[in-house]
């Protein structure tokens, strides 16, 4: 029976029938390890301070596999070569350096390189930087007495005179002439960081680097976090050494112990640092955001509560410490720390994004926080502000009134008044994002849609013309075009009587409607992303395309407390019910499925994710045993007690201040109700979503003698893509199991 059941995978897996393989059909192999599906990666650019232009790299035309930064012109096209490969290479070495970022000085005369980048959890955030001078075509590299790949971060101050940057949690600032380099903070260590952050605070609050240069060059203002009252989360690594050892991450779970964490400001020169007077305990309290405040004398801070519920903005004096409250935010669920604040007229107000109406909306507020006005207003959400331009009195930002799986390029006068213009054409219908000029007459548009892969051009604004095509995927499109398929379908359903659920549905290729499929739900039903989205899935998507292809329905749903541009009340529904309320808004809505199209069969429900979506499968399968028969969750969180305490507390509270709120929503608590098909795979090298909880989930499903099927990959991350053949050896492994528990096809 077991050979059959091989014979009949392999058969399931190939794209052949005993004869020449047929383009038409995807396979694994095809979709990650081929170019096949492979797109086009946009060169990246950086505007001109004047948006009159901008910087691109291009293959050097001397240098084989080196890059040249070329300045281009984008009314004429012109290109002129600022920095050659040649003018790259180090005077002791024969090849020019590898750019992997770029930086302009603020006076344009001078190049930051960073190179020999290396990761810092997510992000390859640590290396080697060179400055490159224009005029004398001069490349010296920063920090040359640190360690090597060890800076972070490096700035060139706004005189243009000196660069800062971090080593070792140590802040320094090197003259840009003498190259004389002098630590500002000498008390770096593994638990008192200097000018970057904790593992908790880049992954859930979106911090790394951790100072900035006041306008006039003669002072920095940093944040400092004493992690010393954190504990270690021990990862154990045992194959890459003849003994295992442990890799330590200072990782505060639930209700533990946060990092204390303050901001300062020291002279460029050296000096005392003048620490900021916060109120409140330093360890419950995020200093979530820091900014100069259009001025070399103020700070602006926001400074959020442990619970993430409020967020006090304010002026803080550069020179004493002294704070002014100017605003002060409050939700009765969580707050969401503030990006798009951006200075207007020369800092007298500045831009504001609230839900305060029910919606999120911009806003501008004064100086002193007296006076807030609303800028755009009605019943959508601004997902984003993308320029202000102060000189013509527009805001640029992003939203999508009309359809909320979209995103489209919309103006509003800085006013408020006047109706808002849509600038995105409708033949873009999809999502669209921008990278516009600092004087709002260019932009980079990249477009794509659920069955359009990505392209980008440079456009004209406000006519949004296109002045030349940078990327079109052609070779993708042109495979994709080829293959058996059929369009992709967005739905609703309805649940509770009054809350539509948007879906995603993807069809056989021979799709009969006489006949009942079963249905693979994709699901991640938490705060940190939606899945229904009208724009180009990459591998992702091609997987599920090559499961519907194999005779399965695919269907995403995006449910209640999902961050969809729908409102508050629909994103925050969730709080203190996480895990509870997600659930059933799935369940609920897979049930309505299959009273709203009679060709699924509900008899076969199974179900995916990754991550929150991981415990979306647990949830599914432990809470709602009677609809779904086969689950498959990859790096679940199994016990919300075992999370993170910025991400879990924003949504849950505390366990001390809400013990039942984390039994309930903790899928592990439900584990004895499993009766279907359940595998679980994970990495022991998970950084985020820690190994631990899948080894307690396992022993949790052993006392209660549930079957289950277990795949462990050893020192792999979140991701699980570390190590060769890892990603193909994944897909294969889920395809496997869905064939063998869930019969595909229609009958």
């Amino acid at each position: 029976m077991k050979k059959l059941l091989s014979f009949i995978y392999l058969l399931a897996l190939g794209n052949f029938a005993f004869g020449q393989p047929d383009e038409g059909l995807l396979t694994i192999d095809r979709i990650f390890n081929s170019a096949e599906f492979r797109g086009q990666r946009s060169s990246s650019i950086e505007w001109l301070p004047d948006g009159n232009g901008y910087t691109a790299l291009e293959t050097s035309a001397t240098i084989k596999n080196a890059m040249d930064i070329v300045k281009v012109d984008p009314k004429t096209g012109t290109k002129v070569v600022l920095a050659s490969a040649e003018n790259l290479i180090p005077q002791d070495l024969k090849e020019p350096i590898s750019i992997e970022s770029y930086s302009w000085s603020p006076d344009a005369t001078k190049l930051l390189i960073f190179t020999n980048g290396k990761q810092v959890w997510r992000y390859n955030t640590r290396g080697d930087y060179w400055v490159l001078d224009l005029a004398s075509k001069s490349l010296y590299q920063l920090g040359k007495s640190l360690p090597e790949s060890s800076l972070m971060f490096a700035k060139v101050s706004p005189d243009g005179t000196r660069a800062a940057y971090v080593s070792k949690h140590n802040i320094y600032v090197e003259n840009l002439i003498n190259h004389e380099i002098k630590a500002l903070t000498t008390n770096g260590s593994n638990t008192l960081i200097n000018g970057t952050f904790d593992w908790v605070y880049e992954e859930e609050l979106d911090c790394r680097d951790g100072f900035r240069w006041s306008p006039d060059s003669k002072r920095i203002a940093y944040w400092q976090l004493d992690a010393s009252g954190v504990r270690d989360f021990y990862m154990i690594n045992n194959t890459d050494s003849l003994y295992s050892f442990i890799v330590p991450v200072q990782y505060p779970k639930a209700g533990q112990t946060l990092s204390s964490c303050r901001v300062g400001v020291i002279g460029a020169d050296g000096g005392e640092t003048v620490w900021m007077k916060v109120q409140g305990d330093p360890r419950n309290n995020y200093v979530a955001r820091m900014e100069w405040a259009e001025s070399p004398n103020e700070l602006i801070i926001q400074y959020i509560n442990r619970l993430q519920n409020t967020n006090h903005v304010y002026l803080g004096n550069a020179s004493t410490g002294e704070l002014n409250n100017i605003l002060t935010e409050t939700d009765a669920a969580w707050l969401d720390p503030i990006d798009d604040l951006k200075w207007l007229d020369k800092g007298k107000s500045f831009t504001w994004i609230s839900e305060r109406s029910g919606w999120k909306h911009i806003y501008t507020v004064s100086r002193d926080g007296k006076t807030v006005k609303p800028i755009t207003s009605g019943n959508f959400d601004v997902m984003e502000i993308k320029l202000i331009d102060d000189k013509k009195g527009f805001v640029y930002y992003i939203a999508s009134p009309d359809n909320t799986v979209q995103k489209y390029l919309w103006r509003i006068k800085m006013d408020g008044k006047g109706k808002a213009e849509r600038l995105t054409p409708i033949s873009f219908t999809g999502t669209n994002s921008y990278e516009l000029s600092p004087n709002a007459a260019w932009a980079i548009h990249s477009f794509s849609s659920v069955e359009t892969p990505s392209s980008s051009a440079l456009i004209s604004l406000p006519d949004h013309k296109v002045v030349k095509q940078l990327t079109d995927n052609a070779k993708l499109k042109a495979n994709y075009a080829k293959l058996k398929k059929s369009p992709t379908e967005f739905f609703k359903v309805t649940i509770d009587g009054n809350v539509d659920i948007d879906g995603l549905m993807i069809k056989p290729y021979n799709f009969d409607p006489t006949k009942k499929y079963p249905v693979l739900f994709y699901v991640y039903n938490e705060p940190g992303s939606t899945i229904v989205n009208d724009r180009w899935g990459g591998s992702g998507y091609l997987w599920h395309l090559m499961l519907a292809q194999k005779g399965y329905i695919v269907i995403a749903l995006d449910t209640r407390g999902t961050p969809s541009p729908k409102g508050r009340e629909w994103r925050k529904s969730i709080y203190l019910k996480i895990g509870v309320l997600n659930s059933s808004d799935q369940a609920k809505a897979a049930v309505e499925v299959g009273k709203k199209f009679p060709f699924i069969d509900t008899n076969r429900y199974g179900i995916w994710g990754w991550s929150g979506g991981g415990s979306s499968t647990l949830n599914a399968m432990f809470r709602y045993p009677e609809i779904y028969k086969t689950g498959m969750a990859v790096a679940p969180v199994a016990d919300i007690h075992l999370y993170d305490a910025t991400y879990q507390e924003r949504f849950t509270s505390t366990p001390q201040l809400a013990p039942d709120a984390y039994i309930q929503g903790s899928p592990i608590t439900f584990a004895a109700n499993l009766k279907g098909n359940l595998f679980i795979a994970h990495g022991t090298g998970d950084d985020n979503v820690h190994y631990q909880g899948t080894e307690k989930l396992f022993n949790k499903l052993i006392e209660n003698n549930k079957h289950f099927t277990m795949l462990v990959y050893p020192n792999r991350t979140h991701s699980i893509r570390e190590g060769k053949g890892t990603t193909v050896h994944l897909y294969n492994e889920l395809t496997r199991y869905l064939i063998e528990n869930l019969e595909a096809g229609g009958k």
